[in-house]
């Protein structure tokens, strides 16, 4: 199955944090704290070197699936990822995020920790710059429950809801016809 659906610029390495799980297949990126250093140093979002413990990964886990569940909630109207946003808030804490103005007045939250706590940091500043650009609503997680991948909504009116429509989408909808049926008794 395909599961592409990249997001644009800094946004696709959130979508890449995301997708570290593969619920469908039961694969799992981030299984040590030596794996999320490793992460997010092949990311570009840490030094080559990073250390990270197992309370490292454990608030790396945190983060990713809060994220996932805000992209639910972009994908549900009715969702809310109330939640989720203490993580994220919690994250941005330990990260020590610092608005920073550049060359010709554009403005960045730039983390001031180091560490995995700073390389995370880096991860809510791009969610940060996505919802200024207003780009982030439109990352949004399958919602076929099996799924839950990350995937960038490029259609027009932003209306799409899963990662395939040939997989996920169809999936979904055969459900729906099957529980139809059912309750119609036929």
């Amino acid at each position: 199955m395909s599961k592409q659906q990249h997001a644009p610029g800094e946004l696709e390495l959130v979508r890449a944090f995301v997708n570290t799980v593969d619920i469908e297949e039961g694969t799992e990126e981030l299984i040590s704290g030596d794996a999320v250093a490793e992460w997010l140093s092949e990311h570009g979002l840490a030094s080559p070197g990073l250390r990270a413990t197992q309370a490292d990964l454990a608030r790396a886990i945190e983060l990713r699936e809060a994220l996932r569940a805000t992209l639910l909630a972009h994908n549900d109207r009715d969702a809310t990822a109330d939640e989720a946003y203490t993580t994220l808030d919690d994250v941005a804490r330990r990260a020590k995020l610092r608005l920073t103005f550049g060359q010709g007045g554009d403005a960045k939250l730039v983390p001031e920790a180091d560490g995995v706590d700073g390389s995370l940091g880096r991860l809510v500043a791009i969610v940060h710059d996505a919802i200024a650009r207003g780009t982030w609503e439109r990352l949004k997680a399958c919602r076929e429950h099996s799924c839950e991948w990350a995937f960038y909504d490029h259609t027009k009116n932003r209306s799409g809801a899963w990662c395939n429509m040939a997989v996920c989408g169809n999936r979904a909808k055969a459900r729906a016809y099957r529980e139809r049926r059912a309750v119609s008794g036929a």
